[in-house]
């Protein structure tokens, strides 16, 4: 007698949502504070690749990073917590961001 491997109703399994249906959206944001030349750069991109976004951060004229990030709603909740928190290297002492719907325009996410 065969065996069949697999869900007893036939149906394929699912492998979870896609980014769109995830939420995906853009996180838009400028961090102040002591920022620049203290590894915040290097640290933000690390916590964006651990969370499996995309997108770029780096470091104004002003002293300030800008931080671009795409990925589903939950993980960019989750950087901005980070961003906003005192486990981020130097002194933030704000942060202004803004979401928006995501445009796919990242591939990974990189530091410049």
């Amino acid at each position: 007698m065969a065996r069949h491997a697999g869900p007893s109703s036939g149906a394929p399994e699912p492998s979870g949502p896609s980014e769109a249906e995830a939420g995906a959206v853009r996180l838009s944001a400028r961090v102040f504070g002591v920022v620049q030349g203290v590894g915040f750069r290097f640290w933000t991109m690390g916590k964006a690749e651990e969370l499996g976004l995309t997108g770029e951060v780096k470091n104004l004229d002003d002293g300030s990073v800008a931080v671009v990030a795409e990925g589903p709603q939950w993980k960019i909740h989750e950087l901005r917590e980070w961003l906003n928190s005192s486990r981020t290297p130097g002194r933030v002492e704000r942060v202004e961001d803004s979401l928006s719907e995501a445009d796919g325009t990242f591939r990974d996410f990189r530091a410049r």
